[in-house]
């Protein structure tokens, strides 16, 4: 398994979309609107930054904005057997926000677990 990306919850994608390719000489890998949100991914090289904006008003990352204002919202790590570090996350007492993988942005399978389990930090198992 190996880090992934970092999803940054945001007002103001195209904002930051701005800053890191000129802060940090990222460039935008991929675009899509998914699930209610403005989804960007900056490939940094070694991993990618997500930015996630809410399009219409409401959903998971309103409600984040809502509660803890802009800024990281998860860490992802991408992993060849999703089903099996799914396993290894029960067998080790990690309780999971999804016991099954389901599609995420750019048709990966995506499964997180719960922030309670992980020392306070939403974690999200990605495969590509």
């Amino acid at each position: 398994m190996q880090f992934d990306h970092a999803g940054i919850a945001t007002t103001e994608a195209d904002s930051l979309v701005f800053l890191f390719e000129d802060l940090l000489g990222a460039e935008v890998a991929h675009e899509e609107i998914f699930d209610g949100m403005k989804v960007v991914f900056l490939d940094l090289g070694n991993g990618y930054l997500e930015l996630l904006e809410p399009e219409f008003g409401g959903g998971t990352i309103a409600d984040y904005l809502e509660a803890n204002g802009p800024g990281i919202h998860h860490l992802a790590f991408a992993t060849d057997d999703i089903e099996a570090a799914l396993e290894r996350a029960r067998d080790r007492g990690v309780d999971l926000i999804d016991e099954e993988p389901r599609e995420g942005a750019w048709g990966h399978d995506v499964a997180f677990l719960h922030p309670k389990s992980t020392g306070g930090v939403l974690v999200e198992f990605v495969e590509h």
